[in-house]
């Protein structure tokens, strides 16, 4: 008996930028237009902030690091035909654990939305939103990083990029960001 292959043709939509660049506004909109799953980085670390605890910002480190880990294993057991949305800083170069980790979850498609904007704009929204967001993340003090920060991040470019300007919500062209999609798709 011939022993048939299946071919997993898994696709993920990475929703990049700096905190407070309106990743997760943009992936909500996103997942709600083709009805697929929005696993947002934020969300499982602040379950593991309520279960786990509070520390510094090496703790808080290892703490996102653990939460792409456990993206990437719950990827794995998707639908070999899946397509998620995924919600994450996803840090300064090499990107070379994530390739590998999208590579171990049998993501064949990888599409980049890069979220931006200017730094001292990231510092206001990130500074504002500090007292309603869960206290196990950076302070107001993270502000000023973000403005340096900003400066240099740049996308991953490790599948087709779009770059969408955040500054004013009101502006994000949607129909443009799922054509695009739909054609790299």
């Amino acid at each position: 008996m011939k022993e048939t292959q299946v071919v997993n043709h898994r696709k993920a939509i990475l929703i990049n930028g700096l905190p407070a660049s309106g990743k997760t506004s943009v992936g909500r909109k996103i997942a709600e237009k083709y009805n697929v799953p929005l696993l947002s980085l934020d969300v499982i670390k602040e379950a593991m902030f309520e279960e786990l605890g509070i520390g510094d910002r090496d703790y808080n480190r290892k703490l996102g690091r653990t939460c792409k880990r456990i993206i990437w294993s719950i990827l794995a057991d998707f639908p070999k035909d899946a397509l998620v949305i995924i919600d994450a800083w996803f840090g300064m170069p090499p990107h070379d654990e994530i390739i590998q980790s999208l590579s171990g979850a049998q993501i064949s498609t990888i599409l980049e939305i890069w979220c931006h904007v200017p730094g001292s704009l990231l510092k206001s929204r990130y500074v504002d939103r500090v007292g309603s967001r869960h206290k196990g993340h950076p302070g107001k003090e993270y502000g000023d990083e973000l403005i340096k920060i900003a400066k240099i991040a740049e996308p991953m470019r490790i599948g087709p990029v779009y770059f969408v300007n955040t500054s004013d919500y009101e502006k994000i062209n949607y129909c443009d960001i799922f054509n695009w999609i739909e054609v790299h798709l």
